[in-house]
């Protein structure tokens, strides 16, 4: 493959400024002239056209290693270390990977095909070191692809999507991404980035920042205490806080003051409630902008501007914003039929990312778009309860109990019945003491009768994929389990 614009923008970032402070993390900072160099070390073990594996943790010397599989022309085909041994280790047998790049205490416990090179990195700036193997595997390429990301396994197992060079440019430079000037100087400012490198909004920030020549904070994983430190210090214009993230931080004893430098708040990846965002913009006076995004579309392909917001937020509050970087939406019955303004249906999608040429992806989101283009997400068709007869979407009863003050998260599944089919059961997990009667009246008291949870589980902590979303596949498991 051709040295492609991401690639160009990518060397030519890590060029303008060798010793300017690029990432901090852990209290520390690495320079632009250290990525760059640990970049063009990973370039140099021969990248071009392969697929290369990656252990990947929120750490310099991990971005640096992803910066330069890119630079390569290669493919980063993500690997969660955190996602079980066992399941790693069947992941790793199945990709058959002829590369695979990680931290060593991860390359020794996970990798053990006696075919696969292994590339062990450390922190940024000590030498990497190749292990070669003794057997070659046989090389699959993807021309064109440039990460093989992992969704988040929210419903089902996680399944690998191909991301382009083409639309990750489009998401992080712009649509006319071949032609677009590229920066001449590093921008002020330090960006924040909590969400995880094995997500696509991790890569995607990452990747974001780099390209605009900007400096950020990493952090291994949103950890309140820490994020706001690094607000305090870096004073971001704007922050990133998926839902559970921003309900923390909307609960916590921060002030207006602690985040007086945020300007705006964007938030995606999973369902927030008008309710939680307007209670956020009154406490801290930041206006929430969400969006609707997947890593099949390459990033976001709808969202609120601070223009819109503005504008409309107090007659358009609970849409998820209207199309952007160059997306068609529309709304279909199961036919196909094309559905006018407001009919709720099956939301399809033609997302910018993918060119003029692309296809309609039909989702398995029940959406409606009202006359002025905004889209509201109504829940999942996949997902829906269907009890007795009467509809239950697990989104309503999810937001339903998400507005007890005494609830930090929560998650609703159906369980078989023999009666009536299905009934919804929720798992929640609390920030204050709270009794199961309590949360069932509260429900009752903002559902109708059928959609009120006939069983309700508080746990400790909520089982979560990476990307912060309640893991409904666990959820689901934990109710098979306990009757």
């Amino acid at each position: 493959m051709a040295d492609h614009a991401l690639s160009r923008r990518i060397r030519g970032i890590l060029a303008l400024g060798p010793d300017t402070p690029a990432i901090e993390h852990d209290g520390q900072w690495c320079t632009w002239d250290q990525l760059s160099e640990h970049a063009q070390q990973i370039h140099g073990i021969g990248v071009r056209g392969r697929q290369v594996g990656m252990l990947l943790r929120n750490k310099p010397a991990h971005i640096a290693s992803l910066l330069g599989v890119l630079l390569g022309g290669g493919t980063v085909v993500v690997v969660n270390p955190s996602r079980g041994d066992d399941r790693i280790r069947a992941d790793l047998a199945a990709l058959a990977l002829p590369l695979v790049i990680g931290e060593p205490e991860d390359l020794a416990r996970l990798v053990s095909s006696p075919g696969t090179d292994r590339v062990a990195i450390s922190a940024i700036g000590d030498p990497i070191r190749l292990t070669a193997a003794t057997a070659l595997v046989p090389e699959e390429t993807r021309p064109g692809v440039a990460v093989r990301m992992l969704t988040s396994g929210t419903t089902g197992p996680p399944k690998r999507i191909d991301l382009t060079y083409d639309m990750l440019a489009h998401s992080v430079i712009g649509a006319d991404f071949d032609s677009a000037p590229a920066p001449t100087s590093l921008r002020r400012g330090v960006a924040i980035v909590n969400a995880p490198l094995v997500h696509i909004g991790g890569v995607y920030r990452v990747l974001q920042s780099v390209c605009e020549g900007r400096s950020f904070a990493l952090l291994d994983r949103f950890e309140l205490s820490r994020w706001a430190d690094a607000v305090r210090r870096h004073r971001p214009r704007a922050v990133s806080l998926v839902p559970a993230a921003l309900r923390t931080v909307l609960h916590s004893d921060l002030t207006r003051d602690d985040l007086e430098s945020v300007q705006a708040v964007t938030s995606g990846t999973a369902p927030l409630s008008a309710d939680d965002a307007d209670a956020f913009t009154e406490k801290f006076g930041i206006p929430v902008l969400t969006s609707y995004a997947a890593t099949e579309f390459g990033g976001s392909v709808a969202g609120w501007t601070l223009a819109d917001y503005r504008q409309h937020w107090a007659t358009k509050r609970g849409s998820v914003g209207r199309a952007s970087l160059g997306a068609q939406l529309r709304v279909v019955d199961e036919s196909g039929r094309v559905l006018g303004t407001d009919e709720p249906g099956l939301l399809e999608v033609k997302p910018g990312q993918l060119g003029p040429d692309a296809d309609w992806l039909r989702t398995t989101d029940m959406a409606r778009i009202d006359a002025d283009g905004f889209l509201w997400i109504l829940g999942r068709a996949d997902q829906a309860i269907i009890r007795g007869g009467f509809k239950v979407m697990p989104d309503d009863v999810r937001a339903a109990l998400e507005s007890h003050p005494a609830v930090h998260s929560a998650a609703v599944i159906g369980r078989p019945d023999d009666r009536l089919g299905e009934t919804p059961a929720a798992m929640v997990e609390l920030r204050e003491p709270a009794d199961v009667a309590t949360l069932t009246e509260h429900a009752r008291n903002r559902l109708a009768g059928y959609e009120v949870p006939t069983t309700i589980v508080v746990v400790e902590q909520m089982p979560r994929t990476p990307s912060g979303k309640p893991d409904l596949s666990a959820v689901r498991q934990y109710f098979a389990e306990h009757g």
